[in-house]
């Protein structure tokens, strides 16, 4: 059987900063690579960074950043993912990105697939942005629910609290899945609901990991100061969030810890070796892609037609 070494970057980038953040994106694939990694999975928005002010700020006060962050989002038809592209040829390395993707003047929370020879496989935009992240991102669509066929497995991943949209989840599964990618942001230094939050990830994620019967890993950033020095220089003082927080890890189809948790602001790259095979230990008791699906009863429809804002018929030559 063959086994796959497969790993998390827990890691903070530099917020606003798309150079930079590409730059230690980059980075981190070479030295996964270096360990025998083949599946590197980012946090949420890696690049340019998650905009923690969306939830801390009134959004009158936000006009000014959010046109810094458009400016500062991935830009993938004018070359930006590139070196990324490039550094994952190079090391070999499979990878899921974060990124905050600029398409004209809207932005998306997404994921890039990238495969080991360095090519783009598809972009996941993150279908329903969640509570006041829909001041800054756009809705995505079905046609970017993808499972990409890496040499590692069948690779798909979901984005933060898309994890609660038990469909999306579904989707996915019943695309045979074998590996989630779930890339989150921390929330554990949030002064008022940060106490349950890495508990409320894992609970999310050994659940997925259980109901999928697929490996997950769970990438989070951790807050630097950095992060709040640009957020106290845009918007002013602020005593809702402070530096910290983080929790990395991979988990089994069993629901099993196979890596980590890997908690706080010490970068690193969380790896397990797995066997595909180890999916069917789960799928023989519960198959939740075939046998205990029963669709002539329950039925999942996904549309995945990309969404167009024009259409055009009869145009005159």
């Amino acid at each position: 059987m063959a086994v796959h070494r497969i790993a998390a970057a827990h890691a903070a980038s530099i917020l606003l900063d798309k150079a930079a953040s590409i730059a230690l994106a980059c980075d981190m694939i070479e030295e996964a690579g270096s360990k025998g990694v083949e599946l590197l999975c980012f946090p949420e928005t890696f690049v340019p960074g998650f905009p923690y002010w969306i939830n801390l700020y009134p959004p009158g006060n936000q006009h000014g950043v959010h046109l810094k962050y458009l400016a500062q989002s991935v830009d993938i038809a004018t070359g930006d993912l590139d070196p990324v592209c490039a550094a994952a040829g190079k090391a070999g390395v499979s990878v899921v990105l974060g990124i905050s993707e600029r398409d004209g003047g809207t932005i998306y929370n997404a994921q890039a697939f990238i495969g080991p020879e360095g090519a783009l496989l598809g972009v996941h935009r993150k279908l329903q942005p969640t509570f006041a992240e829909r001041m800054l991102w756009g809705q995505g669509d079905g046609a970017g629910l993808i499972v990409a066929e890496m040499p590692v497995g069948r690779v798909g991943g979901l984005i933060c609290y898309e994890h609660m949209m038990n469909l999306a989840r579904q989707a996915l599964i019943s695309d045979r899945m074998q590996i989630h990618c779930a890339s989150w942001p921390t929330f554990a230094t949030l002064a008022k609901r940060g106490g349950t939050y890495d508990e409320t990830v894992e609970i999310l994620m050994r659940s997925h990991a259980i109901t999928g019967q697929c490996f997950v890993i769970l990438a989070e950033n951790f807050v630097t100061q950095q992060y709040l020095d640009v957020m106290e220089e845009e918007l002013g003082p602020q005593a809702e969030i402070t530096a910290g927080g983080g929790c990395s890890a991979i988990y089994a189809p069993s629901g099993a810890v196979l890596a980590g948790p890997h908690k706080g602001a010490t970068q690193a790259i969380i790896h397990a070796d797995v066997e595909l095979d180890d999916i069917y230990r789960s799928k023989v008791l519960a198959d939740t892609a075939g046998h205990s699906s029963r669709p002539e009863i329950l039925q999942l429809q996904v549309n995945r037609s990309p969404a167009q804002t024009l259409v055009e018929t009869g145009r005159a030559k």
